[in-house]
């Protein structure tokens, strides 16, 4: 959640966050009204894992300006 990392919740527009994953889909973001992440993409497991058994979606967050 955003105030995991310290920011409120007027913060997050502001400082332009972006929550990046691997490939062109945008899996992830953070709810504007809560600062919680949230899904904001279907994850299909066999799409992006068919033969893994343990399957890893890696994301970052980007956060502009100073913490």
């Amino acid at each position: 959640a955003a105030k995991d990392l310290g920011l409120q919740l007027p913060e997050l527009s502001e400082r332009g966050i972006r929550i990046v994953t691997e490939g062109r889909t945008q899996y992830f973001a953070l709810h504007g009204k809560t600062g919680h992440l949230v899904t904001a993409e279907r994850i299909d497991r066999e799409q992006l894992c068919r033969l893994v058994e343990k399957c890893v979606l890696r994301c970052e967050l980007i956060v502009e300006g100073e913490m």
